[in-house]
């Protein structure tokens, strides 16, 4: 099975709009250089993102710099009205805490050693799971045991697996199979890459789903060689607007009825290397 590499994405700050570059490294532990660099903290200390503040996904950032290794260079974010503020502005919190409609502070990514900043102050009971996940009152939870018993120690513990303000693993890629397969399931939706959020972009030569037969394979893309861990499994971010892409919840109920709620696939790095656009992808 191979396939093509359609589009590379990062995101500056976890939650907001992200950019789209024609190349970029792919590291260890951290993926893309400047991927989630920065992330928002509430009064108590913890991540917030949009799966609690929906509002946020109207924001956008960019790089002004290129990250090299696990750097944080400024970004410039843009917001709703179209006004634009370096992350270095002492102003930036205020204007994304009005966008939010509460206090939030803008945070560069920290060490893995400072595990008091990634640490949860609020526990991670059956009512916060089932509010991440976006899920109706008769909806099950997802199954997350692909993920190892390792990394659900990590998030049960911890907002993020430390040294990153990634959800779970560091690289996440969708295909466009799977995004045209729930567009034909769902003809009045606008199914768009970027309500997915995929580092990868890819285009299989065949299947309806490929991420789906990937599971535990190895994938090299440019020079790099990377590891299919689990499915990614999606929450409400999906659902909700940003540019031009209305608000939808008809999305996320077909996935958890058709596809245990999975989309794409969670990719670790196990050689590091560059990946372009257009780029081969081989599975291994």
């Amino acid at each position: 099975m191979a396939a093509r590499v359609i589009a590379l994405w990062r995101f500056p700050v976890k939650s907001l709009g992200g950019e789209r570059v024609a190349r970029a490294s792919i590291l260890g532990g951290i993926g893309i250089p400047g991927d989630r660099g920065y992330a928002l903290r509430d009064g108590l200390g913890e991540i917030r993102g949009a799966k609690q503040i929906p509002s946020l996904l109207r924001c956008e950032a960019r790089y002004l710099e290129e990250p090299e290794g696990d750097a944080t260079p400024p970004v410039e974010i843009r917001f709703p009205d179209g006004s634009r503020l370096r992350s270095d502005d002492p102003d930036v919190s205020r204007r994304i805490s009005d966008v939010a409609g509460k206090p939030l502070t803008l945070v560069a990514r920290r060490p893995a050693k400072d595990a008091a900043f990634y640490a949860r102050r609020e526990p991670l009971d059956l009512a916060a799971m089932r509010a991440i996940f976006g899920l109706e009152p008769d909806e099950p939870l997802p199954d997350l045991s692909d993920l190892g018993p390792e990394i659900l120690r990590e998030l049960a513990t911890y907002m993020s697996p430390r040294g990153t303000f990634f959800d779970t693993v560091e690289i996440h890629l969708v295909s466009t199979q799977t995004l045209v397969s729930l567009q034909r399931r769902l003809p009045d939706s606008r199914i768009d890459e970027r309500r997915f959020r995929p580092n990868l972009l890819v285009d299989f030569e065949s299947g309806e789903r490929p991420e789906q037969e990937l599971r535990g394979r190895k994938l090299s893309v440019g020079t790099a060689l990377l590891e299919v861990v689990a499915p990614m499994v999606r929450c409400g971010m999906i659902t909700q607007p940003q540019a031009e892409l209305p608000k939808d919840p008809r999305i996320l109920r077909t996935l958890v009825r058709e596809q245990k709620q999975q989309l794409g696939a969670a990719l670790r790095v196990i050689e590091p290397g560059f990946v372009a656009e257009g780029d081969r992808l081989e599975v291994l």
